[in-house]
């Protein structure tokens, strides 16, 4: 699968699947579009049920839709006429009716289920539509519900609780423990599974880490195919920890709730940005964390400037493209076949 560039023999990546969900997965598709990758493809999380997608999974019974249109939308091809779909796909009507705050992209991909009788031809057709850079699939054919142990709830601060729901649990004012899914074991998607086994490179993260991130490696299917692919895989780890869910969380605990959820899980490369952590004790023991997986740490500088000498929350895809091309290409060279 791995190809070579001209004289300089660097590997190139052929295909590109990336596992996420929200802001975090759009990120990563932004920066597979600054690689020369043939193929890119989403697997995304299904478990929301807030805003437009939540009523309209409770309305229709579908899978929702928001995070899929999400990535499509940072898919669409970037001439002017994938732009005006992007911005289409992306807005939101206003006012106070029965449409406010549905997202246009949202009813389009509900509508499209409605004809076709199949989320995934319906995501494909939008994409056809977009021009898109690549394929969108949902993790799973269904829709998920996500239930957490929190602790710190209450009167009883040691006392653990169940919290469900993917908004409540981002929401959460306490320490999540632990997630689970609903319903247990569920199927993974056909082809979301066929596009980890084939992939060259296959991300998870950045994004909610219980909510966008964990819920793929609790998918057995998922699980079973990121152990057996050939694929360089690589977590990239958020900024910051998220407000609620992971609040006070360590780099280091990111990667102890990943081995948790899935003690089976190997990665090879977990990419942080340079600027996160500057301790070379924290450094270390993030590095200790990373090899109970099998990983080794790259600190690149992936964060986005905000064009006055300060940085914001949130990955660059040119930084973080470059990245992965380095991450790659050290993989290629180190271990060539696994």
């Amino acid at each position: 699968m791995d190809k070579s560039t001209g004289g300089s023999q660097s590997p190139v990546l052929g295909s590109l699947t990336c596992l996420g969900g929200g802001h975090g997965l759009f990120q990563t598709l932004r920066a597979g579009r600054h690689l020369d990758v043939d193929r890119i493809t989403a697997v995304v999380t299904v478990a929301d049920d807030g805003g437009s997608s939540g009523r309209i999974r409770q309305e229709l019974g579908q899978i929702p839709p928001g995070d899929l249109r999400m990535a499509l939308a940072a898919l669409s091809r970037d001439n002017e006429e994938g732009r005006l779909w992007e911005e289409t796909l992306q807005h939101r009507f206003g006012g106070y009716g029965a449409l406010a705050g549905h997202a246009v992209g949202n009813l389009l991909i509900a509508g499209l289920t409605d004809i076709l009788g199949s989320q995934v031809q319906a995501l494909d057709t939008v994409a056809k539509l977009t021009q898109s850079h690549g394929r969108v699939l949902p993790v799973c054919e269904q829709p998920l519900e996500i239930e957490a142990e929190v602790a710190g709830l209450g009167d009883e601060p040691m006392a653990v609780r169940p919290v469900r729901g993917q908004v409540a649990v981002a929401s959460t004012t306490g320490n999540v423990r632990r997630v689970r899914l609903f319903p247990e074991h569920p199927p993974g998607g056909v082809d979301a599974v066929a596009a980890i086994r084939s992939a060259d490179m296959v991300t998870l993260g950045p994004g909610s880490w219980f909510t966008s991130v964990i819920p793929h490696i609790l998918v057995p299917d998922i699980t079973r195919a990121l152990i057996e692919t050939d694929a360089c895989r690589v977590v990239i780890l958020n900024l910051t920890a998220e407000p609620g869910e992971t609040a006070g969380f360590s780099t280091e605990r990111h990667i102890h709730m990943l081995t948790q959820h899935a003690p089976d899980l190997r990665i090879d490369h977990i990419i942080i940005d340079s600027t996160v952590i500057s301790s070379d004790v924290e450094r270390s023991y993030l590095a200790r964390a990373a090899a109970t997986i099998g990983a080794d740490v790259a600190f690149e500088p992936v964060r986005a400037d905000d064009g006055d000498g300060g940085w914001v929350n949130r990955h660059d895809p040119v930084k973080l493209a470059s990245a992965l091309q380095r991450v790659y290409t050290r993989h290629v060279s180190e271990r060539p076949q696994r």
